[in-house]
């Protein structure tokens, strides 16, 4: 159900859901900027709003950081990726042309998605997966994720070894990994 609540002179919207599986409180705002309450089904209602007043400057922070972000990289949706789907691909070949140079791996495929959370991903049959939202980041960052991408294609996980690969090519991995987190 939808609720509002007047937190430092704004007025915030939220979905407030009561759920059987919930056993705590949970607050989440999603990338899009909305906000969502999610309590026990049991609880009472007020609880939502002593949570969410203990969490205010949490949750005005984020509810700015994803306004701001969104005027920057749009929100996974099926009319933007029709029309960056193509240009998308364009620039993931040119660049995995040079970005695989140190590395020399094979990969099968290359396809460009609509992904809610994810940047790429690396199927088992060593397919690579971007978003069409990659064009829309830094140069360092796209460069980031194409390589941590080919490097699945050795290292089909996160060990030591798998960084080592990235580190080869995206010495300052650690750095852009933490900014990649954050958009």
């Amino acid at each position: 159900m939808q609720k509002e609540i007047i937190l430092d002179n704004k007025k915030i919207s939220y979905q407030l859901i009561k759920s059987q599986r919930a056993k705590h409180i949970y607050l989440r705002v999603k990338n899009n900027s909305e906000v969502i309450v999610t309590i026990p089904q049991r609880a009472n209602e007020k609880i939502a709003e002593e949570f969410i007043f203990k969490k205010a400057g949490w949750l005005l922070n984020k509810v700015a950081y994803f306004k701001n972000k969104s005027s920057i990289i749009p929100s996974p949706n099926k009319k933007d990726y029709l029309k960056y789907k193509e240009l998308a691909r364009q620039i993931v070949e040119r660049k995995l042309i040079y970005l695989n140079e140190p590395y020399n791996f094979s990969y099968e495929k290359i396809f460009i998605c609509n992904p809610k959370t994810r940047w790429g991903s690396c199927s088992k049959k060593g397919n690579l997966n971007f978003s069409y939202r990659i064009i829309f980041l830094s140069e360092r960052l796209c460069d980031y994720v194409i390589v941590h991408e080919l490097c699945h294609l050795k290292e089909f996980n996160h060990s030591q070894r798998f960084w080592n690969l990235v580190a080869k090519t995206v010495p300052n991995y650690k750095e852009i990994k933490k900014k990649i987190k954050t958009i």
